[in-house]
């Protein structure tokens, strides 16, 4: 069955060659050096393809001066509407009505569901966020915004524990050791890799978050940084391990720049990272240049549309 995964990657830009300023040039990343034959995911690989894997530096400007934000950039991934110059300013962190109004027009979710694809969003979320979201002391970022309008639920800490999702770290430690769940299940990297895997089979697009790139983009922590990207490579090598290559196309994107220049707190204005891996890649690769470029092919694919130029 043909499938798409999105790995997201919340604030990660292709930046400089510099390992004192930049964890993706610092990072010990052995399953992303094998996919890109030693190339580093920074600026200076530019656009570069090898094999089945295919580096994309990508705008996230859209056409709109300043420092691209999250949540117009992921609301231009999450439906192919450009956000940004629909509201004629870059916009974030979380969706106001204006930016909830494009989700509910356009969102992927809902897209594929009317087209007859199942779809799955897998991070969980502990009781405290409900919590919070129901005081009215938190906004859905876009990402659970376009989920719950797609007519999704999200996962909770029962899903946790029956292993039917996965936290936003990967490996669920945190939810033990910060938010008061002892019991829940514990992954290693690659084991989390392989369980997103698992969860994906019984849907045709699947999507994962994992906001803490640009959290500790924020924050300056360059070696909390490197770790994490070094957790994200475990992550990978554990999910391409066990993946069908021939079916299913691997999509692992980014909103804006961030993390990759630990010098400062605020998003970069670098383009983002972008990474296809898998069936039709290179087809779909030479379409992908901007935020507003991924619904399209991601329901594209699963229609088996445009797919001439892969074979």
């Amino acid at each position: 069955m043909r499938r798409v995964l999105f790995l997201f990657l919340d604030g990660v830009g292709l930046g400089r060659d510099d390992p004192e300023v930049n964890p993706l040039a610092a990072a010990a990343l052995p399953t992303l050096e094998a996919l890109f034959d030693g190339r580093p995911l920074t600026a200076s690989s530019g656009r570069f393809s090898h094999g089945d894997a295919h580096l994309i530096p990508t705008d996230a400007h859209l056409g709109v001066p300043g420092r691209p934000q999250s949540a117009t950039g992921q609301t231009a991934i999450l439906t192919g509407v450009n956000a940004s110059a629909r509201l004629g300013e870059h916009y974030g962190p979380r969706p106001d009505q204006r930016v909830r109004d494009i989700l509910d027009e356009a969102g992927i979710f809902a897209r594929l569901h009317a087209a007859g694809h199942a779809t799955a969003f897998v991070n969980a979320y502990p009781q405290g966020y409900f919590d919070a979201v129901k005081r009215g002391k938190r906004l859905l970022s876009a990402v659970p915004y376009a989920a719950r309008s797609g007519g999704l639920q999200l996962r909770t800490w029962r899903e946790m524990m029956a292993q039917q999702a996965l936290s936003a770290n990967f490996t669920g430690h945190g939810w033990r050791t910060q938010l008061g769940y002892p019991d829940v299940p514990l992954y290693s990297p690659p084991e989390a890799g392989a369980q997103l895997w698992r969860l994906a089979q019984p849907v045709r697009f699947t999507f994962f978050e994992h906001w803490q790139t640009d959290f500790l983009g924020h924050y300056r922590d360059l070696r909390g940084a490197i770790e994490n990207f070094e957790r994200i490579d475990g992550f990978l090598a554990g999910l391409l391990d066990v993946m069908d290559w021939q079916e299913t196309l691997l999509i692992v994107a980014s909103d804006h720049g961030n993390v990759e220049d630990c010098t400062i707190r605020k998003h970069t204005e670098n383009r983002a990272l972008t990474v296809l891996v898998g069936a039709h890649a290179a087809a779909f690769a030479q379409r992908v240049h901007r935020l507003d470029d991924f619904a399209d092919i991601i329901a594209d694919f699963l229609d088996e549309k445009d797919l001439a130029g892969a074979q």
